[in-house]
């Protein structure tokens, strides 16, 4: 025995699941026991160990010192388990190998029966890498094909997990098929939150603050919510009754100019999840918690808030933030104060934010348009006529010379029977590929022609029943709203603006509030759209 000999052990598993399976304290026992065996002595700093990462990088922390340790001079023998521990690419293996033995570092396997070092035993260990690489490239790809073809099939078991508010019931305990079970309690948070989104149109920021007000936990049982987490909840289509596989695609890791602050030096994992489109994704069906119209809503109030929505962490001190729009490039106005002096300026005349170069010439505004737009808005709720005649000369504009409805109707049925004689007759052998083909796609061009002007005249008999309902029922909801107007604290106003306000478009002269009002304005259904009116125009002033 050499008591001079410095020994080192290296093990690894590729993920956190394997980690936390304790499959790398059997490694590093097996090790330990060879070590023991060939009568050497380890101590506890020269053992190198890597949980859950990679073996398809060498971009490892334990590795990373193991390789700084060899080159200076600190190890003589070191033991891995197998050659795919060490790395699972065959090119990496080769150069790892190839430096510890340039540094002299006897590496040796388990699984090594050969003593000495011979260009068999090279070859052994070679052709082991390849193969390791091989069947790595192979179960990646099979689970792949796999999944994909569980999830065409509608099977929820190619996801294997559930969202917030289900609980995910496996093949074996759900009698040979996986399935979706609604939990009740969780499943009424998750109606709440999209409630409070889409109807009541709050940030994630306040939806994290109502939930920790009321001490709901998280699914893993957290005191506190991350925004991150709701928003992933809240643009996720399975709470519609369709789940989609697919919605990421794991891509390598670029490379940024400069590492972000607080960032590792040596990133966890080499690749990151990119976003997939809606044709590479695939549907699965699962019970619904919510409409359509809700998660729409809720994906709609999301994106404008993460474009114009400026709030500061202590609260919005601008009256009109998140609503001034810049009708030139679409850039939020974001309000300043200097002194006591308010202004509202665009952000698309910061040169930083562009490269150094303004893409909007748009002048700033003076904060006395808040006080105008004010003014208006109240004179709005208080004289109701003026938006009835708004909406009944709307409602002229969109009354259009009625079709021919049930012509309409017959000439599709008429369609779709015709092109089902069509496809009977071809599969039946009366007429050739060549002779019906055309004809079907022509019956096709017509019937879709067909179907999109029915649709239009529908869409335009729904617009104007929702102008006759808001005629009919603007007057009480100005009725009830307009108690307290003139004496509305700084939140009450602020809450009013974006309730009814759409946007406020500046121009190079003129500044234009466009309104948002539904038809009905008490009912908590976000389905209900709203309809936009044009109702204050003026003129801004020189030094605004």
């Amino acid at each position: 025995m050499d008591d001079n000999l410095r020994v080192a052990l290296y093990a690894r598993v590729s993920s956190e699941k394997q980690a936390d399976e304790l499959t790398i304290q059997s490694q590093v026992a097996a090790l330990r026991q060879r070590i023991v065996q060939d009568r050497h002595t380890l101590d506890d700093e020269m053992c190198f160990q890597d949980e859950g990462y990679s073996g398809s990088t060498v971009i490892r922390p334990a590795l990373e010192k193991l390789r700084d340790l060899a080159h200076a001079g600190g190890i003589d023998r070191l033991y891995v388990h197998s050659p795919d521990r060490l790395a699972r690419k065959y090119a990496y293996q080769v150069v790892l190998l190839e430096e510890f033995r340039k540094c002299q570092v006897d590496v040796v396997f388990l699984n090594d029966v050969h003593k000495e070092r011979s260009p068999e035993t090279e070859l052994l260990v070679q052709v082991q890498g390849m193969i390791a690489e091989y069947e790595r490239a192979k179960i990646l790809e099979r689970t792949r094909r796999g999944r994909r073809f569980a999830a065409r099939q509608g099977k929820v078991s190619a996801i294997a997990h559930a969202p917030y508010g289900y609980r995910y019931v496996n093949r074996h305990d759900g009698g040979g098929e996986a399935r979706y079970e609604v939990v009740a309690e969780q499943a009424r948070i998750v109606q709440e939150m999209f409630a409070w989104v889409a109807v009541e149109r709050l940030s994630l920021g306040a939806v994290v603050a109502r939930l920790a007000d009321r001490a709901v936990p998280t699914a893993t049982g957290n005191a506190r919510w991350d925004r991150a987490t709701v928003r992933g909840i809240l643009l996720n289509p399975a709470y519609t009754g369709t789940a989609k596989y697919g919605k990421t695609r794991l891509v390598p890791r670029g490379q940024p100019r400069r590492p972000k602050r607080g960032a590792p030096a040596v990133p966890r994992q080499q690749t990151v999840a990119k976003a997939t489109t809606l044709a590479e994704q695939e549907d699965i069906p699962v019970p619904a918690l919510i409409g359509v119209e809700s998660f729409q809503a809720a994906a709609a109030v999301l994106e404008e808030n993460r474009r114009r929505y400026r709030e500061q962490k202590q609260g919005a001190t601008f009256l009109l933030s998140g609503l001034l729009l810049c009708h030139r490039c679409g850039s939020a106005y974001c309000g300043r104060r200097m002194n006591r002096y308010v202004y509202y300026r665009c952000l698309g005349t910061d040169k930083y934010r562009h490269g150094g170069e303004a893409r909007c010439t748009n002048k700033s505004v003076n904060g006395c348009v808040e006080k105008a737009v004010w003014s208006d808005l109240c004179g709005l709720l208080s004289d109701p006529e003026r938006l009835q005649r708004d909406f009944e000369q709307r409602l002229e504009r969109t009354q259009k010379p009625d079709a021919d409805v049930p012509r309409l109707q017959e000439s599709i049925a008429q369609l779709k029977r015709q092109l089902g004689r069509l496809i009977d007759a071809y599969e039946n052998g009366w007429l050739d590929k060549a002779e019906c083909q055309p004809r079907i796609e022509r019956t096709k061009a017509r019937l879709q022609r067909e179907q999109e002007t029915l649709a239009s005249h529908q869409r335009a008999e729904s617009h104007a029943d929702d102008l006759r309902l808001l005629i009919g029922e603007f007057a009480t909801f100005a009725e009830k709203i307009t108690t307290g107007l003139d004496h509305a604290d700084f939140d009450t106003r602020r809450k009013l603006l974006r309730l009814l306000v759409s946007r406020i478009e500046v121009d190079q002269d003129e500044l234009r509030v466009v309104y948002k009002v539904q038809p009905r304005p008490f009912a908590q259904n976000p389905a209900s759209r709203g309809v936009l009116q044009d109702c204050l125009k003026f003129r801004l002033t020189p030094s605004a």
